[in-house]
């Protein structure tokens, strides 16, 4: 054993949990890693989060909210962030995914998890969540033509396209900014939602990977659940799912709402190629690749936003249609 896995069993038992069995989950895009714990009856799941890597402190500040806010989000049964470990509540296997393979039907898991967020949009931010601000949303699409694109292209972009790029984006996205923020979860997607169908309400819907959580736009986590990287959500879930969470709403912030969702869900789909990208030239994660066609389709479906005219010139321009179609693969997508 290892010295990380021999520190982490001490600290299971320290919490409690005798003699431990402690068994690997997959992990995730960060440097986290999960294993359940089986100990005297009990069963939990382990957080290995290296301290110079992650910092579990976040994590431990939105859950408590998320939590008197009175949704699911796992309870912690013990926490030694110094160390970047944390014991917590077992939420079960029964990720959105999954229960859609086994014969739940789209509809009632996305109807409670939209209600989820119309209800957390009505509460106050916590303290202490950082902003997702304009500096930081133009931070995050340039991650694209840092990594993404050279690589597609077997070149590095001018200077001068790489500015006519920021200065697109910079102007399209004023708009994201001028509502007042909500809390965004930032990865509420299928993959980060666990299916809890004996609890009652909005507590049905188990929340997970919630530590990258920011001040922001409300259409944010709407478009994270609905331009899903990892699967496709039927036209007619979408459709009804956004009406479900307007309901009620004044035509004009119906019409601000659509708007902000395209300009949300064009910088969040930029964003994810850029990381994707990343992920396999600098960390060697092969398998983020083969889900970027998606993301290109639904960047493509948000750029047909007259608001981001500018930037989907930009793109046609410097993106052929044939690199947006198929993953790339490990040969030809290379850094110049």
């Amino acid at each position: 054993m290892n010295a990380r896995r021999q520190a982490a069993a001490t600290f299971v038992e320290a919490a409690g949990w005798a003699g431990p069995r402690i068994e690997p989950l997959s992990g995730d895009a960060s440097f986290r890693r999960y294993f359940r714990v089986f100990a005297e009856g009990r069963q939990g799941i382990l957080m290995d989060a290296p301290p110079d890597r992650e910092d579990v402190a976040p994590f431990l500040h939105v859950g408590a909210a998320l939590r008197g806010f009175g949704y699911s989000a796992p309870e912690v049964f013990a926490a030694d962030p110094a160390q970047g470990f944390l014991l917590l509540e077992d939420l079960g296997d029964d990720l959105f995914n999954v229960a859609l393979k086994t014969g739940v039907t789209e509809t009632p898991l996305y109807d409670a998890a939209i209600d989820v967020l119309r209800d957390l949009h009505g509460h106050a931010v916590p303290d202490g969540v950082p902003p997702f601000d304009a500096a930081r949303a133009l931070r995050e699409v340039l991650v694209f033509v840092e990594w993404t694109l050279p690589a597609l292209l077997g070149e590095t972009l001018s200077v001068q396209a790489t500015k006519t790029f920021a200065d697109f984006w910079q102007a399209a996205l004023r708009p994201l900014f001028d509502e007042p923020p909500v809390l965004c979860l930032f990865d509420y997607h299928a993959e980060n939602l666990i299916w809890l169908p004996k609890r009652a309400g909005l507590q049905r819907v188990g929340l997970l990977d919630f530590q990258d959580a920011v001040a922001g736009p409300a259409a944010y986590d709407v478009v994270s659940l609905l331009e899903d990287a990892r699967r496709d959500v039927s036209a007619a879930v979408v459709d009804h799912v956004v009406a479900r969470y307007l309901e009620g709403e004044s035509s004009d912030r119906q019409i601000a709402f659509r708007n902000t969702y395209a300009l949300a869900g064009a910088q969040r789909n930029t964003r994810i190629l850029g990381v994707f990208g990343r992920l396999f030239l600098r960390d060697d994660k092969e398998g983020y690749l083969a889900l970027m066609p998606r993301v290109w389709r639904h960047l493509e479906t948000d750029l047909r936003s007259p608001l981001l005219k500018d930037v989907r010139d930009w793109f046609d321009a410097h993106v052929p249609e044939e690199k947006r179609r198929a993953a790339p693969d490990r040969q030809t997508f290379v850094a110049p």
